[in-house]
């Protein structure tokens, strides 16, 4: 049956169920366990916290998140050359299952490891399962775009109920029952996707066709080679840590996560721009390619603050009382994701409705990263008052978070769609990576920027943020014209 004849679930094909659920599950999960993860870690130890300063907890959930989104470079590799994409997603569905649970044993071992299987599944699962969702539709079908929009709305969803739920179980009940709760949702989503996998028909569930033999068998060595390589790293580091050679600290993983992200960054634009048989049109195309991967980074960075010092400030510096109950801090992480499910539309008809009239694509960046300057003003705002008496309405988080996501809306999208664009054809899968890689770099550099909160006012750390931000909304402004040009000249 081909996707034009398959409407069984309301119009679309009944593989889009299936994806819709496992993703609402596996982003249940990782925000769930997002929204507490800095507050656990942050808590003492009497109340089952780990009892981590500031600094350290940030780092950490820097190196968390930016992980994450790198590990989907090599997991769309291995889903592609070696497992197929439904394989690849059930697979790191169990393996992030099995890593959520693992947090919630209360040894420390076990949440370092637990955490380490999580960002090896995620990078399996989520950039594989976006790409089965345009696989289950035709090529000509009309509704790929309407079941990405319906398959969006997922990922909304399970962002939404998931800090209010391990949220209040972990705050109030126990920081590991909050944590294991995000396994359970992953194994509701792998129970989906094993109960629903023949409605995916023949949906990625092969690798594609090497051109010769000899090729196949080479990616098959690769793989062995890389995942050889990555046990032997691990044995090494945990010999040497237990040896006492080297401690291996947060602060050590931190940091070489770090030269990791930098190394790949600089060698994959030294590349771009000074290797590589490039016509005079794909430099161009590949210098606004690199003013979007800047602007994305910066943002993020930005963005990021949500989960690290934003969740930090919720907890301490919040009034929180409604109707004589404290509000766990968490329950703010929902903000986010409620917000883009009720202003995605009004930006989609606005665009529309602007035509040819509407911003370039930088000038959208530019204004994202004014949406994200005018958030850490509005915090600067909060954090001054708060110092003033104690505790602030939390309608001062409620804008900010209003801000940040009018933001992620005008730069999310708009960088996935213009990278599609953009990307010269034979390197079009590597500039996705890109746009990921840009992510990556985000996420860390938040953690980095958010370590500051334990060290500085909370105050001079949002106005220092808003500074970068303003100043990086200004310079894009300032290019966005040149740059729209370039783009016209290679469209």
């Amino acid at each position: 049956m081909t996707s034009n004849q398959d409407t069984r679930f309301f119009g679309h094909p009944a593989g889009l169920s299936t994806l819709f659920f496992t993703e609402l599950w596996e982003r249940f999960g990782y925000y769930g366990m997002r929204a507490i993860l800095v507050l656990f870690m942050t808590a003492p130890v009497a109340s089952g916290g780990l009892g981590f300063d500031v600094t350290k907890a940030f780092a950490i959930y820097g190196l968390y998140t930016a992980s994450v989104y790198m590990m989907s470079l090599p997991g769309g590799w291995v889903a592609d050359r070696i497992l197929g994409q439904q394989k690849s997603v059930l697979y790191g569905g169990v393996l992030i299952a099995i890593g959520y649970l693992m947090l919630a044993l209360t040894q420390q071992w076990t949440f370092f490891l637990g955490m380490f299987i999580v960002v090896l599944g995620t990078g399996l699962l989520k950039p594989n399962i976006s790409t089965i969702v345009g696989q289950i539709y035709a090529p000509e079908d009309p509704r790929r775009e309407s079941g990405f929009s319906i398959f969006y709305m997922g990922i909304n969803l399970g962002s939404t109920i998931a800090p209010l739920i391990c949220g209040w179980v972990g705050e109030k009940m126990n920081w590991h029952w909050g944590l294991g709760l995000a396994g359970v949702g992953m194994t509701f989503g792998v129970v989906t996707i094993l109960r629903g996998q023949k409605r995916l028909g023949e949906a990625g569930l092969r690798p594609v066709t090497p051109p010769t033999p000899e090729i196949g068998a080479q990616w098959q060595r690769s793989f062995r080679n890389a995942v050889g390589a990555v046990v032997l790293a691990g044995v090494v580091l945990a010999g040497l840590h237990l040896s006492g050679v080297m401690e291996l600290s947060a602060e050590r993983l931190v940091n070489g996560a770090g030269f990791v992200l930098v190394t790949i960054t600089l060698g994959l634009f030294g590349w771009m721009f000074w290797g590589g048989d490039w016509t005079p049109e794909e430099r161009k195309r590949l210098v606004v390619i690199a003013v979007l991967f800047v602007g994305s980074t910066l943002f993020w960075a930005a963005y990021e603050q949500a989960g690290s010092s934003f969740n930090l400030f919720a907890k301490n510096n919040t009034d929180r009382m409604l109707l004589g109950l404290q509000l766990p801090a968490s329950w703010f992480q929902s903000l986010n994701a409620s917000f883009i499910i009720c202003f995605a539309a009004v930006f989609a008809w606005m665009w529309i409705k602007m035509g040819a009239r509407q911003p370039s694509s930088v000038m959208k960046f530019a204004i994202a990263m004014l949406c994200a300057a005018l958030g850490f003003g509005v915090m600067m705002g909060a954090a001054y008052l708060a110092g003033e008496t104690g505790r602030v309405s939390p309608m001062w988080l409620v804008a900010t978070y209003l801000l940040h996501t009018w933001g992620e809306l005008l730069l999310s999208p708009v960088g996935l769609s213009a990278m599609t664009r953009l990307a010269p054809v034979r390197v079009g899968g590597l500039m996705m990576g890109v746009w990921f890689l840009s992510l990556s770099m985000g996420n860390w550099l938040a953690g980095r920027l958010a370590a500051f909160y334990g060290n500085m006012p909370p105050a001079d750390l949002f106005r220092t943020l808003g500074i970068l931000t303003l100043v990086t909304a200004v310079v894009l402004a300032v290019v966005a014209r040149p740059v729209a040009r370039m783009m016209r000249e290679v469209q």
